[in-house]
């Protein structure tokens, strides 16, 4: 048997700021196959379903915008889940977000670019 894995990452790893009372933070639907995340995944969101997906870039469903970003561990591996994710008003660590496999400079700078139009600004930790 495979040692399992365990992430320790966490969402305060993630968030530099965010606005009082939790108001940048929404709740989301992960669907289905969206497999093993971890916080600071960038999401899109699929325009039919309004469901939550890992950003992909390629697609043309909704999920190429990104839409917020994931504040939790989850497995939406084989089932749809309910998530918190950061949707407005706030400030992440740039060095924690998480981008699909083979994501260009160009589509990150634009998936950036959508969240900072939301309110969510990257910055560099420290």
């Amino acid at each position: 048997m495979a040692p399992k894995t365990v992430s320790l990452k966490t969402d305060s790893d993630v968030v530099k700021n965010e606005g009082r009372n939790r108001i940048s933070r929404d709740e989301g639907t992960l669907a289905t196959g969206s497999g093993v995340l971890r916080p600071g995944r960038v999401l899109g969101r699929i325009t039919a379903s309004k469901k939550l997906v890992p950003l992909a870039p390629a697609a043309s469903d909704g999920s190429q915008n990104a839409d917020s970003i994931l504040l939790e561990n989850v497995d939406a591996t084989a089932a749809d889940q309910r998530v918190v994710v950061l949707a407005r008003h706030a400030e992440v660590v740039i060095q924690s977000l998480e981008w699909p496999a083979g994501i260009t400079e160009t589509q990150k700078t634009a998936a950036l670019a959508a969240l900072e139009a939301k309110g969510v600004v990257a910055r560099m930790g420290v």
